[in-house]
């Protein structure tokens, strides 16, 4: 018997964590076999970050039984990966954290669950957190549900209170906890099995995509109707074809299915199972594979549009080709418009510049992976502040994205965050008091207003604040949000920086380079202390005379430089600068490096 579960929740609310217990109480590993933390995390970005980017499949026997496992991402950037992996379960484990409550990524995946009908067990966890409120908690879930419209038989859903890092669950908090058999006697008794109808003509919506170096691209979903086998055919319906485009044959060459973190190679696999399929050409998320008599194309998988936008840009600096494999144009826009492939939430455009190409995704974080993942691979480019998309209604209105903001925060720095994100627009919905000191404040603002805040929200709240957001609504353009209030240090020589020039440069500003640094005209080297840009000369070495000065022997200490990673770049930037991204380096930019051409683009402007 076959049950399809996906583990949904906010994000660092214990889902991968929870997985990797399932997988050893189940004996998915030998005893004696070592086994990282967090296994479903296998790619590097998400280890060193400790979140999911990318979904995952596994499974788990448990008796008879073989339950199938998707974990997804727990942040907002990557809900185009939770909004098409649900399509393949038919049950969802909701994971909320027993202090924190549900916050805006659940009630994210919850609607996208509910609303596709999907049945939920609701799962408690980190109960034994010192400050866990597992009562509150469980009320303000069922809130959830009722705000959601979710259907009687969605509100009845069992809860169970449970801490994935020590392997347990319990039905109920007064019950001795032992392992996580009441989870999983759950999961089989809530979770429905999946369609079984195994005499109809094959039917499978592609869900995800991945790629094997030998086989080339893998389609991976859940076979709806009937049976496939190793060498059938099959026809490919694409989801943007019309009435009159043909379905497009194929045939299946290779057929896995998923066994523990494995995949397994079959012969063959009917309705219900999730399986990987080689051999088809072409295919795309969304697509329908169908038997070739029958080809019936099923729903199309919805997304939510981006609301984000950066240019990609060539990289043009005096630096451009010294690390990179990849730096012309062709290999740029063929490396962006390969990632559609399987990053169904991301938009790519040509513009009139042949150099250019607009990006658009879901937040700052969905781009600035793939901004990551490009520079490991080789690439070389350079990336243009971020902006938001706007659209129009009916009555012809600018509207933007809004975005709802969650922040808790210890008592004392309430009216700090609160007048920050009021000079940004932000509108507090609701406050009120929350366990241990802290205050949990909502707002309502709008999603340029958050771009740049999260340097000032970590300095406002001297690091104990945590805050977390979600795309809330279409809104009314409310005009200009201030920013940055100060201009940089640009500068003006090509060489390589010295201790001494910055040292004497130290009063002007903040630095973002020690001593040894290359730089080039127009790279920018640190913060102006006021408003507007400074030109500044940092390998400016001390004039060696035979005459002994005063301050001869003065000793030079340098304060330590603000490091300006990839995303807190982009956060950064004004309009008229650029991030310059290489597999080895991280530069910020003008658009324009000369100090004349910057006047003359000012005034045209």
């Amino acid at each position: 018997m076959l049950r399809n579960i996906a583990i949904i929740a906010h994000v660092d609310h214990g889902k991968t964590t929870l997985v990797d217990q399932m997988l050893r109480q189940a004996g998915t590993f030998r005893a004696n076999q070592q086994v990282a933390d967090r296994v479903m995390d296998s790619n590097p970005l998400e280890r060193e970050r400790g979140i999911t980017i990318l979904s995952k499949n596994a499974s788990i026997r448990w008796g008879d039984h073989k339950i199938n496992i998707v974990d997804t991402p727990g942040h907002s950037d990557f809900g185009g990966e939770v909004e098409r992996i649900l399509r393949m379960v038919d049950g969802v484990l909701l994971l909320v954290d027993a202090f924190e409550g549900p916050m805006p990524q659940t009630r994210f995946v919850t609607r996208k669950a509910l609303a596709l009908g999907l049945r939920p067990i609701v799962v408690i966890n980190k109960v034994d957190r010192a400050d866990s409120d597992p009562a509150r908690v469980h009320d303000e879930v069922l809130e959830l549900f009722m705000e959601l419209e979710a259907s009687d038989e969605q509100l009845d859903a069992p809860f169970l209170y449970a801490s994935a890092r020590e392997g347990w669950a319990t039905r109920d908090l007064d019950e001795e906890p032992v392992d996580l058999r009441p989870l999983l006697g759950t999961v089989l008794e809530a979770v429905p099995a999946p369609p079984s109808d195994t005499a109809g003509a094959f039917q499978l919506l592609v869900s995800t995509i991945d790629h094997s170096p030998y086989l080339g691209r893998l389609a991976i979903g859940r076979i709806e109707r009937g049976r496939v086998a190793v060498g059938d055919s099959v026809v490919l319906l694409d989801p943007k074809a019309g009435p009159q485009d043909q379905p497009w044959p194929s045939r299946v060459a290779r057929l896995f299915t998923f066994e523990g973190l494995d995949r397994i190679e079959m012969e063959s696999a009917a309705a219900g199972e999730l399986v990987a399929m080689a051999g088809v050409e072409g295919v795309e998320i969304g697509a329908t594979l169908a038997d070739p008599e029958h080809p019936d194309r099923l729903a199309g998988i919805a997304v939510e549009e981006p609301t984000v936008s950066v240019d990609f840009l060539v990289n043009t600096s005096p630096f451009a080709g010294r690390d990179g494999k990849y730096v012309t144009s062709r290999q740029l826009r063929d490396r962006l418009y390969r990632e559609l492939e399987r990053n169904v939430a991301l938009r790519v455009e040509d513009t009139p510049s042949p150099d250019t190409f607009t990006v658009s995704g879901r937040g700052e974080l969905h781009l600035g992976i793939l901004m990551e993942t490009m520079r490991r691979e080789g690439y070389e480019f350079a990336v243009s502040r971020p902006r938001v998309i706007t659209r129009t209604d009916e009555q012809g209105r600018l509207l933007e994205p809004y975005e709802e903001v969650i922040v808790d925060v210890p008592d004392t720095f309430v009216g700090t965050v609160i007048e920050g994100l009021g000079k940004r627009k932000g509108e507090l919905v609701e406050m009120r008091a929350g366990a241990g000191g802290l205050a949990r404040l909502v707002f309502r603002i709008p999603a340029r207003g958050l771009f740049g805040y999260r340097n000032d929200f970590l300095t406002d709240t001297r690091g104990e604040g945590v805050m977390h957001h979600r795309f809330l609504e279409w809104g009314p353009w409310v005009g200009p949000i201030s920013r940055r209030e100060r201009g940089v240090l640009v500068s003006m020589i090509d060489g390589t920086s010295v201790a001494y020039a910055l040292f004497h440069l130290q009063d002007r500003g903040t630095l973002f380079i020690e001593p040894g640094v290359s730089v080039y005209q127009g790279m920018i080297v640190g913060e102006h202390a006021r408003a507007g840009d400074l030109e500044v000369n940092v390998a400016r070495g001390k004039k060696l005379t035979n005459i002994r000065a005063a301050t001869a022997d003065e000793n030079i200490l340098l304060e330590p430089p603000r490091r300006m990673g990839l995303e807190s770049g982009l956060e950064y930037i004004a309009d008229d600068e650029l991030v310059e991204i290489t597999p080895s380096a991280v530069r910020l930019r003008k658009r324009h490096l000369k100090a004349h051409e910057r006047k003359k683009a000012a005034r045209s402007a």
